[in-house]
């Protein structure tokens, strides 16, 4: 469906607002779609992120900061998603050795058997009505946004 229908909008300024409102619209959308697929696992879009970047590491520790640096919403509040993960038993936390100020956060078995079952859910969601090579064509349009001076 068209943006200006889904928002029932007559028009917009011009091409870059509706980019701009469609990127955002289109960024929620998805957003709500995987997150349908992670509600049985009381899991959220953000736990889930934490958990990716934490398998990407494994079986390696990471400090809180590096995940920080390395989540997609970097506003989220990082140590509270740690603790919800602590807490189902999907990480483990422990004090850095040579820096006691330092936590070290690591997946369990259960984190990564979650994020195998995970990976089937995602395989499964919608291509997004996309070739592969419009995908990557997206992607590239996207990251010449971030790096326009905005």
């Amino acid at each position: 469906m068209k943006l200006k229908d889904e928002l029932k909008t007559k028009g917009f300024q011009n091409e870059y607002q509706e980019a701009y409102l469609n990127v955002l619209f289109t960024a929620s959308w998805l957003k709500s779609t995987a997150q349908r697929r992670f509600k049985p696992y009381d899991l959220s879009h953000e736990q889930y992120n934490v958990l990716r970047i934490l398998r990407g590491s494994h079986p390696q520790c990471m400090q809180v900061k590096d995940i920080t640096g390395r989540m997609v919403d970097r506003s989220s509040n990082t140590t509270r998603i740690i603790d919800k993960l602590v807490a189902k038993g999907w990480a483990i936390r422990k004090i850095n050795p040579d820096n006691r100020r330092e936590m070290q956060v690591s997946l369990t078995r259960e984190g990564l058997d979650l994020l195998e079952v995970l990976d089937q859910e995602m395989e499964n969601m919608p291509k997004m009505a996309l070739t592969p090579e419009e995908a990557r064509t997206l992607s590239l349009l996207l990251d010449k946004v971030r790096d326009s001076e905005y």
